[in-house]
């Protein structure tokens, strides 16, 4: 990997884990745990939440061993698959590969509260009535969008010898 390969990693992957965090710091900082404030009645709240799952909730009811166990097991292993296709395409794709950063920096920065809390801290809360979309934070934020670029260029075929 060259320097501005690393550069790129670093400065994308590093300004997600430090936004995350410091944007976790500032509710827990500000809120107590549930409390909710309003920003746009009837569709945005910050709601500070502990998330002891993963996505969505998932495993959320299990013991939290095993919690513990599969979240910074595979948490881990998926930061190192998503290192290992960056290496691969930083040089051939700088979209592709800013994609890989950005769900590098995600799964770090989610890491950091599982190593730190054993859950994650999710804020950010949308929703329309009584529908609301599961809470998340900055780092579900990245690791959605470079899952999104991930996903366009595998539906329309745009990988070239990943």
């Amino acid at each position: 990997m060259d320097k501005l390969s690393l550069a790129r990693l670093v400065i994308i992957s590093g300004s997600v884990v430090i936004a995350d965090q410091v944007t976790k710091a500032v509710i827990q900082a500000a809120f107590s745990l549930y409390e909710t404030l309003p920003v746009i009645n009837g569709f945005f709240n910050i709601t500070y939440i502990m998330n002891p799952g993963g996505a969505f909730g998932i495993f959320a009811d299990q013991p939290v061993l095993l919690r513990k166990f599969v979240f910074l097991f595979l948490s881990s292993m998926v930061a190192l698959l998503i290192l290992w296709l960056y290496r691969r395409t930083c040089s051939k794709d700088r979209i592709l590969s800013s994609a890989f950063a950005l769900i590098f920096g995600g799964a770090v920065g989610n890491l950091v509260d599982r190593i730190r809390f054993g859950t994650v801290v999710d804020f950010l809360d949308f929703y329309v009535g009584n529908l609301h979309w599961p809470a998340f934070n900055i780092a579900d934020s990245a690791i959605t969008i470079g899952m999104a670029i991930f996903l366009y260029y595998i539906a329309f075929n745009k990988i070239s010898d990943v």
